[in-house]
């Protein structure tokens, strides 16, 4: 059997439904490289947007005036356009009560009324009595609303990015925009639409502030701050319904017409009663993928990276697993201390890049004693938040064929940092492409050599003998205790 069809007959397993596989033409999926090309296309395709316009992302920009003035014109302009967007609801009034994502896009609800829906989701732990009285910022460890999903009419953009200046101009992510396929943007944005039944809603307010928040009646569950119990029963059945429903997507077999397959997937364990019931699907289908590779003994390469290097743990072994013999070969790329987000930041948050440097080099103390063929590279471009200095902020995995210049034909593209953060206290979602597209391949492969040109492969002895590299005792403490909110 092919790499291929290894993948592919995987991947359909996980499925709870056929219909759940998308499949896409030539050239109705493109890549985008630079921070400055996903902001532009985010602008342009907000003012073509003709009906609606849904937006996912962890947070606003506090500063984004800019972005928010696009969208009110686009509102302005045509009549018919209708605005959803989601935040978390931590992250995104953390600033309260100056400048927020809510009181930013709370502007926009007294301007159209109706036309708009701003949505502020709150993990449901964040309810419990002993996380109530949490500090902000620290409260933010419980769980947040992570997936990144930009929605134009039929068009989606999916990424790793949030909408904010960094994100814009000088952090480096991923974007994906996949054209011409209704049933696909229909498919998200009944996601967003399911998450955002079980949100508080953004409204203005003349306090000072600018802002309130209210659960509506109509959403598909009870209020958390009422009844924290009442509302996970709720939101279970809403999730367990979205995931396991089919949906209207005439799927064909003709690999020449279609030749990309893409299979959504997404870990929304905060809203399970009960975890052991959690029908989330990026976890499952990931561990499936990579056990059906194993053992089927076929011969790949494959390349991981997360700015927040935490792998999980079952991952991490499977991983570990796959690249014990010659025939398969993998590659980790994290990021440096200079550009993670977090250097020099104030607070707990500033001792993160060296916990990251931490779980790296344990990881690398696995790979050597399980005698992996694996490497792993650290991605520098300056220093963060220093002239020219970049951060960096990409997360996928991609896979391809073991010959040296063999396109990859797999590649995964969403919010995930594939940490057990992400599989247990946040809401991810992401999109696994599987191809035989030549071109879309060559996309793939460029991709990865944009993100390969700023690295430099690590060893143990670097971690031993670079002084920037050294960990006190303290944060590898620290490090064990938290590592499943990293």
């Amino acid at each position: 059997m092919s790499l291929f069809d290894v993948c592919k007959k995987s991947l359909a397993s996980s499925l709870y439904h056929k219909s759940h596989c998308f499949q896409f033409k030539h050239k109705q999926i493109q890549i985008l490289d630079k921070p400055k090309d996903f902001y532009e296309y985010l602008k342009t395709s907000i003012d073509n947007a003709e009906k609606r316009i849904f937006f996912a992302s962890l947070y606003l920009g506090k500063k984004e005036e800019e972005l928010i003035h696009c969208l009110s014109k686009a509102m302005k302009k045509n009549k018919d356009l209708k605005l959803y967007f989601i935040v978390d609801g931590l992250r995104g009034t953390r600033e309260t009560p100056n400048p927020c994502s809510a009181s930013l896009l709370a502007t926009l609800c007294k301007d159209y009324g109706d036309r708009v829906d701003i949505r502020c989701y709150k993990t449901p732990s964040s309810f419990r009595w002993q996380n109530k009285f949490l500090p902000k910022r620290i409260n933010e460890g419980i769980g947040l609303q992570h997936m990144k999903i930009y929605g134009f009419d039929d068009e989606v953009v999916l990424s790793g990015a949030n909408l904010s200046k960094d994100y814009f101009t000088n952090r480096q992510d991923r974007y994906y925009i996949f054209k011409g396929n209704k049933s696909f943007s229909n498919y998200y944005f009944n996601l967003h639409q399911m998450i955002s039944q079980l949100s508080f809603k953004v409204l203005y307010d003349d306090s000072l502030a600018k802002y309130k928040l209210q659960w509506p009646s109509s959403n598909s569950s009870t209020n958390p701050e009422i009844n924290y119990e009442l509302f996970l029963k709720g939101s279970s059945k809403s999730v367990e319904f979205f995931l396991k429903s089919p949906i209207e997507n005439n799927f064909e077999e003709n690999n020449e017409k279609f030749p990309t397959l893409v299979y959504p997937v997404s870990q929304l364990t905060p809203l399970f009663l009960d975890h052991e019931n959690d029908c989330s699907t990026e976890k499952p289908t990931l561990l499936n993928l990579f056990k059906s590779l194993n053992n089927s003994h076929a011969k790949f390469n494959w390349d991981f990276t997360t700015g927040y290097f935490n792998m999980f743990p079952a991952l991490r072994k499977l991983l570990i697993h796959s690249a014990s013999t010659e025939k398969v070969h993998g590659n980790v790329i994290t990021a440096s201390a200079f550009a993670n987000g977090f250097y020099k930041s104030k607070g707990i948050s500033g001792l993160l890049p060296d916990a990251y440097h931490h779980l790296a080099f344990n990881f690398l103390k696995k790979v050597k004693k399980n005698n992996s063929n694996i490497s792993l590279s650290e991605w520098k471009l300056g220093e963060v938040n220093k002239p020219n200095g970049w951060s960096y902020h990409a997360k996928g995995i991609w896979i391809a064929p073991s010959k040296e210049y063999e396109l990859p034909i797999l590649t995964t593209i969403g919010s995930s940092n594939y940490t057990s953060r992400a599989y247990t206290t946040d809401l991810e979602n992401d999109c696994i492409i599987l191809t035989s597209d030549e071109n879309l391949r060559l996309q793939m492969k460029d991709e990865l050599k944009n993100i390969k040109k700023n690295t430099k492969e690590l060893s143990l002895t670097d971690f031993k003998n670079d002084p920037h590299k050294k960990v006190k005792l303290s944060i590898k403490i620290m490090t064990k205790m938290l590592e499943n909110k990293l």
